[in-house]
């Protein structure tokens, strides 16, 4: 089997294109679902990020409170100890679900699409882990694929997705590139990837190059084979 991490900024439309290699007949799973699912009551991250916050972090309806939450990640300075909550659980999630697809079809290309492949790295590597599976995504995936744009495209695209109809679109699009400036610069995720799909045309184009992508991936899953 193939293990494929598929990530890009914020905006980038790596979703779009985890969505096209599904299409095609990858085995995919998304990093944000299984950090959502862990974040919800009655789970022990849930338990984790209220012990470590504060009950202010939870809202009304006994979930947290995720704008809150977002607020003191990203404007004072506290993602980082919000993602060595996360990042561990779903890291272990990520490495179960591609035993059982492994089980399920030895010949798969799993893919896993998540906007912190090199963050994990990154932010593990700054606490010291240089002997765990985090610090280097090469003991976790075979191949890395990284969707680029550029970031006034990623933060309208992030805007137009939050708020369809333009409602706070100032706002909005200031908070995205305040959550970009937290992530690893495109142009260092580029240099480090397998491969690099450009999304700053139609999604016509798009298409075409993810199609590419999925032909050099079987090509590449039957060679380690």
């Amino acid at each position: 089997m193939l293990r494929v991490g598929l990530t890009g900024g914020l905006g980038s439309g790596k979703s779009t294109v985890a969505a096209m290699l599904r299409e095609l007949g990858a085995e995919v799973t998304e990093s944000d679902a299984l950090g959502r699912a862990m974040m919800e009551p009655g789970q022990p991250v849930f338990a984790e990020i209220v012990k470590h916050f504060g009950p202010e972090v939870v809202g009304a309806d006994g979930k947290l409170n995720r704008a809150r939450l977002a607020e003191l990640a990203f404007q004072h300075g506290r993602i980082k100890e919000l993602n060595a909550i996360v990042h561990p659980p779903v890291i272990e999630a990520q490495k179960r679900w591609m035993e059982e697809v492994t089980a399920r079809d030895p010949k798969a290309i799993a893919v896993v699409e998540s906007a912190l492949i090199f963050e994990v790295v990154r932010d593990a590597q700054a606490r010291g882990e240089t002997n765990h599976p985090m610090s280097d995504w090469r003991k976790r995936i075979d191949r890395v694929v990284v969707v680029t744009a550029p970031d006034e495209v990623k933060v309208k695209r992030y805007a137009a997705r939050v708020s369809p109809d333009g409602q706070g679109r100032e706002e909005i699009e200031a908070d995205a590139r305040e959550r970009l400036k937290h992530q690893v610069p495109e142009a260092e995720k580029a240099a480090q990837a397998d491969y690099v799909i450009d999304n700053s045309g139609d999604m016509g184009a798009l298409r075409e190059r993810v199609k590419a992508l999925w032909q050099r991936l079987k090509a590449e899953s039957n060679k380690s084979r």
